[in-house]
């Protein structure tokens, strides 16, 4: 951090909405901004259920990340509407809105996301993100004309948020736009999460891996005890599936699908936390708790 800039009032801080459909690569652009994995990251639509602030702090300025949750026009349980609003409200909650969409794909979802967009006083940016995937450079003009429209975007950049590509010009332009301020968090701070949070996160990453179909819409994970002794991190997990099937499937033929995604968890913990691990996993059923308000309350999903 640099001490002259902020002296002089130069130093910037401020806070960068990542708003866009599931699957667009919100996690992946915060991951690459900070330089190491914080957000989880899969395959599978709707990873991302809670909204992550992840801090980046430079000699320039402190600029806070929020990663979110796909916006998505079915929101039929009240985990999707609960989705959503995170989503939504992170709109009047920043400086700067990013708006990622896929490079050659423009949905439905895109273009309700964008109406939702137009209007609002601060600026937005459009992040053609996966430009990787689309090689010819005249199709990634035609899509950028096609779309890019002056009356909703402040700026359209061109990035690839899986190979760093176009990232750091993002930043740059990004940072000189956030008000004047001294930094709000501490420099070596990442997120405003707590480490509890984040080991959750990492468990139900690495079983949403190894589960099919809507098995992982289904399930959700709560840390029953987080305690440190000396140098080891004893963490005991319970697993929320909603029907018994499920729990069986979760913990799969033998335990191997348990026994896995603990491990890879366990191995993920230790590398973000700096800690040895041991790690206990239960999982249990809640009927239907992704589509009670009252329940997902109890299990963390807090607006």
């Amino acid at each position: 951090m640099s001490e002259d800039a902020q002296a002089a009032g130069a130093y910037r801080f401020g806070y960068v909405g990542l708003i866009g459909r599931p699957n667009v690569g919100k996690s992946t652009l915060l991951n690459s901004i900070l330089g190491q994995k914080l957000s989880i990251v899969t395959a599978k639509p709707q990873t991302t259920r809670h909204r992550l602030a992840g801090i980046k702090t430079t000699a320039a300025g402190q600029v806070v990340y929020l990663d979110t949750p796909g916006i998505h026009a079915a929101a039929s349980r009240a985990l999707n509407r609960y989705m959503n609003r995170v989503a939504q409200a992170t709109f009047k909650d920043v400086d700067i809105i990013l708006f990622l969409v896929e490079a050659g794909r423009w949905t439905q979802q895109d273009r309700r996301i964008a109406h939702m967009l137009a209007g609002l006083e601060q600026p937005v940016f459009l992040v053609i993100n996966k430009i990787d995937t689309l090689p010819v450079r005249s199709d990634l003009l035609a899509f950028v004309a096609e779309h890019a429209d002056s009356a909703v975007f402040d700026e359209v950049l061109m990035i690839s948020a899986r190979r760093g590509d176009g990232v750091a010009d993002l930043e740059a332009r990004v940072t000189r736009l956030l008000p004047f301020s001294r930094p709000y968090y501490e420099e070596h701070q990442i997120t405003d999460r707590s480490e509890r949070f984040l080991a959750a996160e990492l468990l139900r990453e690495a079983l949403t891996e190894r589960l099919h179909q809507e098995l992982p819409y289904a399930l959700t994970v709560e840390i029953e005890a987080f305690k440190r002794e000396d140098a080891l991190l004893r963490i005991s997990a319970i697993i929320w599936v909603e029907r018994e099937s499920q729990k069986q499937i979760a913990i799969g033929k033998g335990g191997q699908v348990l026994k896995q995604a603990g491990s890879q968890a366990r191995k993920a913990m230790e590398e973000l936390f700096g800690s040895k691990v041991f790690l206990q996993t239960f999982v249990k059923v809640s009927k239907d708790w992704s589509h009670s308000e009252a329940l997902l309350q109890k299990l963390g999903y807090e607006d």
